[in-house]
């Protein structure tokens, strides 16, 4: 006899996992989709007990983010929203930016260089990201308010690298490993220099793995919390603490602290998106051929 399993079991296992992934799902997205709804409603149908699920939706809070004036109910005195995302967009791209122009050669001489030490090297970089941030951020600031880094973006784009930087060494160096070393050396007897290999050779084939690592270190400073609330002033603030600027002595201003949530997950979105392309093209695919 065989031991074949009974289709009914099969198919019981088969709704099982169906159901799981289906309350994993809910538990996962119902945060996001009670924020959206929360930014659509009036302050009456915020505070409705029991909480209003069909309602009459508008978009005067996201109107209040931008106006920042008397719209009836919608009292906003903090019209810096615009501020905050342009400061958003500014620290992360600059912060990647300068991981990603420091990260490539590090990681490049740990991926391919024989040199004492090397794993040692790699490690340190690593532990940074295991550090508590209370252990930097406090001489940081007492640095940053003797140099005049406080309350300015240069300062942050420096201090975020504490954030990107061993992500960015760590996620190039596993790359760069993954290309097969009879590459590099084909370049080599062909006449590069290992600047040349770099550029020429490893950088191309490793495309999709540096636009994964960008868009996730743009990611993760995009939702920095503790250096900018340490390290900034108002002038400076990101999206991550301009949003609970909305929070008073007086007042808490739930709708339009939730549509300006939902206009700082966007990009996060969108480059989510992009990561699932560049993941699926593979990184090393047909290379040696």
């Amino acid at each position: 006899m065989t031991g074949r399993r009974p289709a009914g079991g099969e198919s019981a296992r088969k709704i099982a996992v169906l159901v799981g992934a289906a309350i994993l799902l809910l538990w996962t997205v119902f945060p996001f989709f009670w924020i959206l709804l929360t930014s659509l409603k009036s302050p009456g149908d915020m505070l409705s007990v029991p909480p209003k699920f069909v309602f009459s939706p508008t978009f005067d809070n996201y109107a209040a983010l931008v106006m920042g004036e008397q719209r009836g109910d919608y009292a906003s005195t903090r019209p810096d929203f615009p501020r905050f995302f342009l400061n958003s967009i500014i620290i992360s791209f600059g912060a990647v930016a300068l991981s990603v122009a420091a990260g490539i050669p590090a990681a490049y001489a740990l991926a391919r260089f024989n040199f004492p030490g090397k794993d040692a090297l790699a490690f340190v970089f690593m532990s940074f990201r295991f550090v508590p941030f209370i252990a930097f951020v406090i001489p940081l600031y007492l640095l940053y308010q003797k140099i005049g880094l406080y309350n300015t973006h240069g300062g942050l784009i420096l201090a975020y690298q504490l954030i990107t930087l061993p992500f960015t060494i760590w996620m190039l160096r596993s790359f760069f490993q993954e290309i097969p070393s009879e590459i590099q050396e084909a370049a080599k007897i062909d006449g590069c220099s290992w600047l040349g290999v770099l550029t020429r050779i490893i950088l191309p084939l490793s495309m999709p793995g540096i636009a994964v690592t960008v868009i996730l270190g743009f990611i993760f400073c995009w939702n920095a919390f503790n250096y900018p609330l340490m390290l900034a002033g108002r002038q400076t603030f990101p999206v991550t603490v301009g949003a609970i600027q909305f929070i008073s002595y007086e007042q808490v201003l739930w709708g339009q602290m939730a549509a300006a949530t939902i206009v700082a997950a966007l990009p996060q979105l969108i480059l989510s998106l992009m990561v699932q392309k560049y993941i699926v093209r593979g990184l090393t695919m047909g290379a040696v051929k």
